[in-house]
């Protein structure tokens, strides 16, 4: 061993220290290390003054008049269900027994592999789950402990949930729905020191990327004045023409209600009967005129289709005496109307989209009794005509959350606000649209 070497040993080891070498301070003091140390404190400076205008907006927000804790009253259907599991010892028993097994196979697979020996996971994560895809979450032993202890945890109180008897179905779906909701939000990977992605994240950026989610939280209570109005997009990105709208087209119709905008086919031969589409009310026409590469209304047209679409309006409190047979007879009708009239036909294909192909349905219905026979053929993109099974939505249209709909719509003057369907929307999808949006 060379002397300066065992002299800096004996230096570190009389200071306590195990024999590692700190980096000499002319490494800390490099023109690069003081560049990066003062970009991340101003991007911290820039967060936290930032922050403290949205968190007083936050402090100073007037309540909701009349809001309710639990708007969706599964406060009450959870109590319920409580009380039949309870009143319930053999079926508790069995639920408690199903943990406890599940957390014996984790601890004895963790502990043959702390052993050296393979061992299988005892559960993993759904298909499509995205929230595990790093790979610290399969090779390091601790956090895979801790992911599939978490899986046990989640799955066991959805089951638990479905188990239970002597309950409604439906309240028993409603019930297992929000216990979800909460088993996802205290999953590992919401939280920093349990999600490898965001450490290593916040390491290769030198603690910018902290910096960096502060500002976008700050961002999302300011614009949501004090509400937390999930960003999922950057808006600055969308330029009409480019990557939104692309396709040429001409308004040849409006109303209160709409914008028809025709689209030339782009071939020398050209269908007669025309394509009359109905896009949803809330992701608008565009969804279907985005770049040109991915633009279905450019596809159409260069096909040989004459294509007209339906653009709804934003609706304000001028709208809120609308109804849906307003939407059948100055929405689908009108522009029907108006797509015969413009291209000289009789009839006419259409495509009815989410809600838009809903309301479509029924105005063939409508249409169908008044022997209206205008509409030649009606194909449905994700539209929902049965809703005696519809799905998850049936989690938000209970006696109690319709009531709060109604207080919401009044306190904006008529319309549901853009940020209440927002977050109705984001808990049907919430690891891909909240938690796991970042990462």
């Amino acid at each position: 061993m060379d002397s300066a070497r065992e002299s800096r040993l004996t230096k570190d080891r009389a200071h306590g220290r195990s024999g590692a070498s700190e980096p000499p301070a002319a490494d800390w003091l490099s023109p690069e290390a003081l560049s990066a140390f003062e970009r991340i404190s101003k991007d911290i400076a820039r967060a936290a003054a930032a922050s403290q205008t949205a968190f007083a907006h936050v402090a100073v927000r007037p309540g909701d008049e009349g809001a309710d804790s639990d708007p969706f009253n599964v406060g009450p259907e959870a109590a319920q269900l409580l009380t039949r599991l309870a009143a319930d010892p053999v079926a508790l028993g069995r639920a408690q027994l199903r943990l406890w097994e599940g957390y014996m196979s984790l601890w004895s697979a963790a502990a043959q592999r702390a052993a050296g020996a393979p061992a299988e996971p005892v559960i993993t994560p759904a298909l499509g789950d995205r929230r595990w895809k790093a790979d610290e979450w399969r090779e390091n032993a601790l956090l895979d402990v801790i992911k599939q202890s978490y899986l046990l945890t989640a799955h066991w109180l959805v089951d638990t949930v479905n188990q239970v008897e002597g309950v409604e179905p439906e309240v028993k779906r409603r019930v297992a729905f929000f216990t979800q909701q909460l088993a996802d939000a205290f999953a590992p990977t919401n939280f920093a020191l349990t999600n490898p992605e965001v450490l290593k994240e916040a390491v290769d950026s030198g603690g910018e990327s902290f910096a960096r989610g502060l500002r976008q939280l700050a961002e999302d209570l300011e614009r949501g004045r004090g509400r937390l109005a999930i960003s999922q997009t950057d808006f600055s990105r969308f330029v009409v023409g480019e990557n939104v709208a692309a396709a040429p087209g001409q308004v040849v119709f409006e109303n209160d209600l709409l914008q028809l905008i025709q689209y030339a086919p782009s071939t020398t031969e050209v269908y007669e009967r025309p394509l009359l589409i109905f896009p949803p009310w809330i992701n608008k026409f565009y969804i279907l005129d985005l770049r040109p590469e991915n633009s279905m209304i450019r596809w159409l047209t260069d096909q040989g289709f004459t294509v007209f679409l339906a653009s709804w309006v934003n609706p304000g409190p001028e709208h809120k005496d609308t109804t849906l047979e307003d939407y059948m007879r100055r929405g689908v009708l009108a522009a029907l109307e108006a797509t015969l009239t413009q291209a000289g036909v009789k009839r006419v294909n259409t495509v009815g989209y989410c809600i838009g192909g809903t309301l479509l349905l029924a105005a063939l219905a409508y249409m169908a009794q008044e022997r209206d026979d205008r509409i030649a053929s009606a194909t449905f993109f994700a539209a929902q005509g049965d809703f005696a099974e519809a799905g998850e939505l049936t989690m938000f249209v209970s006696d109690e959350w319709l009531v709060e709909i109604e207080r919401r719509m009044d306190a904006h003057g008529g319309v549901l606000d853009g940020q209440t369907m927002s977050d109705v929307f984001n808990m049907l999808r919430a690891n891909d649209l909240v938690s796991g949006r970042s990462w």
